[in-house]
This record gives structure tokens, C-alpha cells and sequence, in this order.
């Protein structure tokens, strides 16, 4: 296979973020981010903006914006993306990304693949899929320190690069990170938010688990992942928003995203699919616990986790199903690991391993569909849990639990589950905590786990940005 991809040696930042500023003024703005310097598992920053061409699926509906041309397609939203993914090139060793896809993936697209009643209220106006084709991005290495500018004129043969190449190539040094925030709040579009409510009661909550439970002794499923939304109006600039929140929550699979209606701000410590020369990996977490107050604490915590019974259990499920799902499209399924205790600013997590090689007549595309959306955030069996969570949800879940990522013209791709993700619909701001389901679970327990989850990302957009404290 050629090697299509042109790498060009740039500027390292330790914070991409200095990057991101100096092209956020483009059209759809993304930058896939590891948490460097705070997060020590991530290792490589994906941005880029102004896609050559912009995929963006609502109602089953996809709009495909080719510079000033414009049509639209009924066909399966992935196979439309496939169709605009150039014939597979070789890899490059430095990058992972030689340009090709880079977005999100809403929950809701997974109503594309199956048949799902429509009882929840749809009212965030994103896209179900918003995915552009890039022919171009800047990748950071953090483990080498490296920066490469990566341009890949097959994926867009008429794509005019020079205003990329002078941003890139110029003095970008005078930049600073720690400036940044700083910047933005002088301006008269600082961030602010109201105060974030939830859509559901205690007493609701309770009655939704109640059914979930009788469900399960029914025999319908074995587990369902149920949320509660927390949303607040909201007005500025949301990029300071995500900076103040990266730091409270440094995650490797984090993203910030900008749309013509609004923004993702994620913070998703979890892997959905990785696939790199033709081996597929997915991390699900099922197990969770807040971190302690004390280190005696946190360590007790870490232990009651690891030694659960319950989540055990929770975790084997979601393995099983996600052996089950990436065996449609692999050979060779194993699960290296079980049970993995991982640590992060507000809570422990268990963390499985589950890997495949994708069989000789797939595609990184045909991988993540026959796996969407991610069972560790719907529940066994997966339709019925999908068909359950519809019914006691009472709003749809856009991008939460979707996935963010990105498919490169040399078949990697690598792709989170959308949880610690918060949306912004124009001048309102969402955010999800929500949690697995089985025939044991206690519901106030499971309410207040839910808010642990999301708990950082919520008080530290309360304390930096409520309105009531301007």
C-alpha cells in the first residue's frame, strides 16, 4: 500500500492547547485529547479543523458539505462515512492519524442499526453524527515530545493547505498555555452557567430502578445502564469552560469539539475501540467507587472495589457482550485482562481488556458499527437494555454514552465510550452521570454513584462560572 501522508516536523507544546488556539478560528474545530501534562495514560493529541468534507446525520437523514455544494443521503449513516474514506494506505510509524475522520458519534445513531421505539423526548438539536474528513492535522506525541504537521492531499485532492502550512510552519512559540485562560476572561464572552438540575427526582429515580428490577426478574436482561441529565442554561465561550475542567479531571480519552450549534466538552476516562495494524482492543468499566478523602480511605476504597462480588459480576457481563459484539467482525476474541483497578481524579474504576484481529474483508467502519453503541453504557442483552432505557429515560441522550474518535486513511482508529461528556445546545449546557443496573443494586446507592461521577465536572463549572456569583 502507498504511503499517502506527508509528515512535516513542528513545534512542541507540552499542552496542545496552545495549538488548538491558534486554529480554533477554522471551521469545526476538534482536538482528540490525551490530558497531558495532568493525565499520565494518554500519549498522543489528534487536532485539526476545516474538513473537506462534513457528514452530519439527524432524523436518519445525512447533510454532506463539500465546500459549497451540499446533498443529502438516506443510506446508513456508517456506510455513508465509509464511502467517503479514501482506499487504505499504509501506515506512518511516528503518527497513528494520517488524516481521515475525526468526530462523534451520538447514542441515538444506534437507531440507524436497530429498531428502537421512540418514547423520549429529543430535544437537543446536534446532530446524531457530526464527523468530518480531514486531510489534515497536527499530532503531539507527548512520550518523544515530538510535533508533526500531517498532510494527506489523498484524502482531498483540490484541499487548498497553505493557510494550514503557514499556521504551523510560522513562529508559533509566543503562545503560552498558562495565558490562556487569562485571555478568554477578558473578553466579554467569559463562560457562565446557571445552576445544573437534574431531570429526575430521587423519588423517580427509585421507581425507574424498581421497573429496571422487575424487568430483570422477568428474565429480559441482566443489567441496564440507567442515567439521570443534568442540564443549566449557559452563555460565553465554552473552550474556557473545558480548560478549567481539564484540570479538575484529567482523562485520556478526553475532547473538545466546536458546531455551528454548540460544543462537546468530554472528559471520558474510557476506551471504546481501538484498531491499529488490524487488531482491535476494548477497555469497558463497569465498577466504580469514589475516591477517598484520606489516602487510608481512598486505599480501603480501592479494596472494597476491587473485591466486590457485585461488580465483578456487572464487569464479566459486559465483557461477554462485548465478546460477542466484536466477534462479528474479528477472529482470535481473548480477554488479556479482568477486573483492573485504574485511578482517576474523583473515582476507581475496574477495567477489563478484550481483543480481536478484524477479519480480512472488514473495516475499521464495519468494526465500530457492529459494536455500536458501547455495551458497557446500555446493558445486557443489548437491544432489550436499549429498548428499556428508552422507556424510563425521559429525554434521549444524544452524544452521552456515543463515542469520539477518529477513523484514519490508514485503517487505525481509536474511539472513547461518551461518558464525563458534557453538551452544549446552543445556550444550554448538559451533562450525564449514570450507572449499570443488575438484580442486586440498592437505588440510593446507585443515585449517589451517578452523581460521583459527575461530581467534579459539576462543581467545578458551579464554582468557576455560576452566574448568581459575576
Amino acid at each position: 500500500m502507498p504511503v499517502s501522508a506527508q509528515l512535516i516536523p513542528i513545534h512542541y507544546y507540552p499542552n496542545s492547547a496552545d495549538w488548538f488556539v491558534q486554529i480554533r478560528h477554522l471551521a469545526m474545530p476538534i482536538w482528540l485529547d490525551s490530558g497531558h501534562p495532568q493525565s499520565s495514560y494518554g500519549r498522543f493529541d489528534i487536532l485539526s479543523a476545516a474538513p473537506a468534507v462534513s457528514l452530519n446525520t439527524a432524523d436518519g437523514i445525512t447533510r454532506i458539505q463539500q465546500g459549497v455544494l451540499s446533498e443529502t443521503a438516506t443510506q446508513n449513516p456508517f456506510d455513508v462515512l465509509q464511502s467517503y474514506l479514501p482506499p487504505l494506505q499504509a501506515s506512518l510509524e511516528q503518527v497513528p492519524f494520517c488524516g481521515g475522520a475525526l468526530g462523534y458519534f451520538g447514542y441515538d445513531l444506534g437507531r440507524s442499526l436497530e429498531r428502537l421505539p421512540q418514547v423520549a423526548l429529543k430535544d437537543i438539536e446536534l446532530p446524531d453524527m457530526s464527523i468530518g474528513i480531514y486531510p489534515w492535522a497536527i499530532v503531539q506525541d507527548h512520550h518523544k515530545q515530538q510535533a508533526w504537521l500531517v498532510i494527506n492531499k489523498a484524502v482531498a485532492a483540490a484541499y487548498n493547505f497553505l493557510e494550514i502550512e503557514h499556521i504551523c510552519l510560522a513562529n508559533t512559540q509566543n503562545s503560552r498555555f498558562h495565558d490562556l485562560k487569562q485571555n478568554i476572561k477578558r473578553t466579554s464572552n467569559s463562560f457562565k452557567i446557571n445552576s445544573l438540575e437534574s431531570n429526575l427526582k430521587v423519588g423517580d429515580y427509585r421507581l425507574a430502578i424498581q421497573k429496571i428490577h422487575r424487568y430483570i426478574a422477568a428474565g429480559d436482561c441482566y443489567q441496564v445502564n440507567f442515567a439521570q441529565r443534568f442540564s443549566a442554561s449557559c452563555q460565553g465561550d465554552s473552550f474556557e469552560a473545558y480548560l478549567t475542567l481539564r484540570d479538575s479531571l484529567p482523562s485520556p480519552f478526553s475532547a473538545y469539539m466546536e458546531l455551528p450549534e454548540g460544543a462537546i466538552l468530554s472528559l471520558s476516562p474510557e476506551r471504546f475501540i481501538k484498531l491499529e495494524q488490524n487488531q482491535a482492543e476494548t477497555k469497558p468499566i463497569k465498577g466504580t467507587i469514589a475516591r477517598g478523602k484520606t489516602p487510608a480511605e481512598d486505599a480501603a476504597n480501592a479494596l472494597r472495589l476491587e473485591s466486590s462480588l457485585k461488580d465483578r459480576a456487572e464487569n464479566l457481563m459486559i465483557v461477554d457482550l462485548l465478546r460477542n459484539d466484536l466477534s462479528k467482525t474479528c477472529t482470535d476474541i481473548k480477554v488479556p485482562e479482568l477486573f483492573s483497578l485504574q485511578s482517576f481524579a474523583n473515582v476507581h474504576h475496574l477495567v477489563s481488556t478484550v481483543t480481536g484481529t478484524l477479519k480480512p474483508n472488514k473495516t475499521a467502519v464495519d468494526l465500530l458499527a457492529s459494536s455500536f453503541p458501547g455495551g458497557s453504557i446500555t446493558g445486557a442483552p443489548k437491544i432489550r437494555a436499549m429498548e428499556i432505557i428508552e422507556e424510563l429515560e425521559p429525554v434521549r441522550r444524544s452524544l452521552y454514552c456515543g463515542s469520539l474518535g477518529y477513523i484514519s486513511a490508514c485503517g487505525n482508529m481509536d474511539t472513547s465510550i461518551a461518558i464525563r461528556t458534557l453538551v452544549r445546545d446552543k445556550n444550554n449546557i448538559h451533562c450525564w452521570g449514570g450507572g449499570g443496573i443488575v438484580a442486586d443494586s440498592e437505588p440510593d446507592k446507585e443515585y449517589q454513584e451517578t452523581i460521583a461521577k459527575v461530581k467534579v465536572l459539576l462543581d467545578t463549572l458551579e464554582k468557576n462560572f455560576n452566574r448568581t456569583e459575576s
